[in-house]
C-alpha cells in the first residue's frame, strides 16, 4: 500500500494544449481561429494565427480580442429570444445573421430572424465576433466568438435543475463581470 500512496499525493500532470495547425505547444490564453465553412474553433500558436490576421486570408479567420460595450439596451421584444442571454453573429458562408443562446445542451441556434437595429451589429467582423446580449441586468457587448463559446461551456458545466441554480448564476455573473472590466 505504501507504494500506491505516492500516486495519490502526486499532482496531476498539466494538460498541454497544442496548435491545431502545426502541433506546437501553446500557453493558456492562446489565439483562436475559426474554420469559416464549418463554424469550428481551433486553438493556434501566435505565428499560425498571424497568418490569418487579414480578412479573406483563406478558410480560417483569426478571432480578435476586442470587447466593446453598447451604449443602450437591446429591444428584447424585437429579438424574440425566449431566454435571458443570446449572441448574434454574421455567418459569411450562409450570408445571414444567426442568433444563438447558451443552454445546458450547448449553443442553441434560434430559428427566429435577427431584427435590424441591434447595437453594434454593423461593426461585427463576420464569423469571428458576436453581439452578446443579456436581459437582466440589461447589457450588450461586441465580443470575440470564442468568449460566447466560453460562456456556453460555463452554462453547460454549472447548470442544474430547471433554472440553472445558484452555481450557474454565479458563473454567468462572473463571466459578465470579466467582460465589463475588458470592455471599452
Amino acid at each position: 500500500m505504501n507504494g500506491l500512496r505516492r500516486y495519490l499525493a502526486a499532482e496531476p500532470a498539466p494538460v498541454l494544449e497544442r496548435c491545431e495547425l502545426c502541433a506546437t505547444e501553446i500557453p493558456e490564453g492562446h489565439p483562436h481561429l475559426v474554420h469559416v465553412a464549418d463554424r469550428r474553433l481551433l486553438c493556434a500558436c501566435g505565428p499560425c494565427a498571424f497568418l490569418f490576421d487579414a480578412p479573406g486570408a483563406g478558410r480560417y479567420a483569426r478571432v480578435p480580442d476586442r470587447v466593446l460595450r453598447a451604449a443602450g439596451p437591446v429591444d428584447w421584444e424585437a429579438l424574440q429570444v425566449p431566454v435571458g442571454i443570446a449572441f448574434v453573429l454574421r455567418n459569411s458562408v450562409q450570408d445571414r445573421m444567426i442568433a444563438c443562446y447558451p443552454s445546458p445542451a450547448g449553443a442553441t441556434e434560434s430559428e427566429l430572424p435577427v431584427p435590424a437595429g441591434l447595437p453594434l451589429l454593423d461593426q461585427l467582423a463576420p464569423d469571428v465576433e458576436a453581439l452578446l446580449v443579456r436581459r437582466d441586468p440589461p447589457r450588450s457587448y461586441l465580443v470575440p466568438i470564442d468568449e460566447c463559446y466560453r460562456l456556453v461551456g460555463l452554462v453547460r458545466r454549472h447548470w442544474t435543475g430547471f433554472d440553472g441554480g445558484p452555481e450557474a448564476r454565479a458563473a454567468i455573473d462572473g463571466f459578465f463581470a470579466e467582460l465589463e472590466v475588458r470592455a471599452c
